[in-house]
């Protein structure tokens, strides 16, 4: 790829519109002084293949992929890295003369907000519950138990997509009915909700957390609001919480490093300028 090229980078959905990520992307090639660009494209799934292979040719060295294309991007790959294989999906497409480089970054991201915005948090510390069995809940699932958490209570209104997840990642995983949730969170250490329940327009978080024990971290894959129901009744309990707006942040840096050479911080000047 010709040196003197402008580097480009993006973002791939249906819709798009709403993407935090330009803005974020935006904030950091600024800050790093780097000439750099990064588009949010609207590519509808009839036309994703066609599309992701004509970018390298306009000057593209990767893009970021999200809903709903993330299946389709861990399938046009050349190379699919070892945290893609394991989640089935990528969000994180690396363009190279030997080909496309697929990657999923998302449960990196998620550690890493847990990590920076709860010191002294550790997935080890006990067993951990997750609401939710969608593709979301898949990346978080391979990042705990890759951060050594020893137990993890899976649950979801559909409890055949949760036994799907239990038989893909293991024996750490124990499946809970969705009645049964309020239960599981009984001695647990860290509580992930990547379902869409509290997000603006959606249903009402309605979980009754009276059993979540005060010394377990808890934290919320909504961000609009940043500031979810769950969150909000958490810290009522005494209980840590993080929200989810780290996690968006931290799953762009090996991007951003791969694209554009610099790695970025994530800092309060980032989240002030992603929330604009």
């Amino acid at each position: 790829m010709s040196a003197h090229r402008i580097p480009l980078a993006g973002v791939i959905g249906a819709p798009i519109a709403h993407s935090r990520s330009p803005r974020l992307f935006a904030h950091w090639l600024g800050a790093m002084g780097i000439a750099g660009h990064y588009i949010p494209l609207h590519i509808e799934p009839a036309d994703f293949a066609q599309a992701v292979r004509a970018l390298p040719r306009m000057g593209f060295r990767g893009i970021n992929v999200t809903l709903p294309h993330k299946l389709a991007a861990f399938e046009i790959a050349d190379h699919i890295g070892d945290r893609a294989r394991r989640i089935g999906a990528a969000n994180t497409l690396t363009f190279r003369e030997d080909g496309i480089h697929a990657d999923n970054t998302d449960g990196y991201g998620f550690v890493e907000n847990l990590r920076q915005s709860a010191p002294g948090w550790s997935a080890a510390d006990g067993p951990a519950v997750v609401l939710g069995a969608g593709g979301a809940a898949r990346a978080v699932l391979d990042a705990l138990i890759d951060a050594g958490a020893p137990e993890i209570r899976l649950t979801n209104r559909t409890r055949a997509r949760a036994e799907a997840l239990a038989d893909a990642f293991g024996p750490k995983i124990r499946v809970i009915d969705w009645s049964e949730a309020p239960e599981a969170l009984a001695g647990t250490a860290t509580v992930v909700n990547t379902t869409s329940l509290g997000m603006d327009g959606a249903d009402p978080f309605d979980l009754d957390l009276s059993t979540l024990p005060r010394a377990a971290l808890v934290t919320d894959l909504v961000y609009t609001p940043l500031d979810t129901p769950m969150l909000i009744a958490a810290r009522a309990r005494g209980c840590r919480t993080v929200d989810g707006l780290g996690m968006l942040l931290h799953q762009a840096v090996p991007g951003f490093e791969r694209w554009f050479g610099a790695t970025p911080e994530v800092t309060e000047a980032t989240r002030a300028a992603v929330l604009g």
